[in-house]
């Protein structure tokens, strides 16, 4: 049986009292963990990996003040839905931002609520749909003025997308294939170790906001208010480490120089 403290992680998300397994609630414990843990990277380039164990996974993200990648905070969260009483299973995922679809990479969950079935995500950064989705295609679902749909994704079975300026763009595709464990060990030691991928070469630290989202990548800092946007270039050292705190909640146990140097592109 999973030993998950439910009194703590509701604590982490500053909500006082559980949630029901209702569409509300799905919303409520959705939009709660995704604009409080931060999306981040920095255990992969502190050279600790990522380590998947609920004990360890619970206590850096619900304990410590700091936060995780998809497979970290979507498993996390997953835990949180079935413990509230939601027919919840993992979902993996092709990314498309590239172009090309990626390996099955990233984690979302697939939940049974309300008569509906209903993709959940809390771990895809600054594209993240802000509410559940429904799993039905060509349904335009709106979130702080975004539009997303799930579309169909040919071989590789259900896309969803996002509205852009002119046309909608392919975020990631996913299939309803049943997810175990060790696919979730797969895809997350590809992810959190290959020098081919994003999270092993640069720097990311994501956070919501209610009015907007903050954003790290490398050194440059990005602060999104009511369409507001400013931006500044972090130095290294303990500035840096102020920045992760005062603007994501991250305190890492390391000094800045503990942290992977960051590749020189060009």
């Amino acid at each position: 049986m999973d030993n998950f403290d439910s009194s703590a992680y509701l604590k982490r998300l500053n909500l006082s009292a559980p949630v029901e397994p209702t569409v509300e609630g799905l919303r409520t414990l959705q939009k709660a963990q995704f604009l409080t843990i931060p999306f981040e990277n920095f255990d992969i380039l502190l050279g600790r990996g990522i380590d998947l164990d609920p004990e360890h996974q619970f206590d850096k993200l619900v304990h410590r003040p700091r936060g995780g990648y998809c497979f970290e905070l979507s498993g996390l969260f997953l835990r949180a839905l079935q413990t509230f009483g939601f027919k919840a299973r993992a979902l993996l995922a092709r990314v498309h931002l590239a172009g090309k679809p990626s390996g099955r990479g990233h984690q979302l969950s697939l939940v049974l609520v309300e008569g509906r079935r209903w993709v959940v995500d809390v771990a895809f950064g600054k594209d993240n749909p802000r509410g559940p989705v429904p799993l039905e295609l060509d349904t335009v679902q709106e979130f702080n003025g975004v539009q997303y749909r799930l579309a169909d994704g040919g071989r590789c079975g259900t896309m969803l997308q996002k509205r852009g300026d002119d046309d909608w763009r392919n975020l990631y595709s996913f299939d309803m294939e049943y997810v175990f464990p060790a696919d979730i060990d797969y895809g997350n030691h590809y992810t959190s170790t290959s020098p081919h991928t994003f999270f092993t070469r640069d720097r990311v630290a994501i956070k919501p906001l209610e009015d907007g989202i903050v954003t790290l990548h490398n050194y440059r800092l990005t602060v999104t208010r009511n369409g507001q946007k400013m931006s500044e270039e972090l130095p290294e050292g303990q500035r840096y480490l102020d920045a992760l705190k005062i603007h994501f909640g991250i305190e890492l146990d390391a000094p800045c120089e503990a942290l992977k140097p960051i590749a020189q592109k060009g």
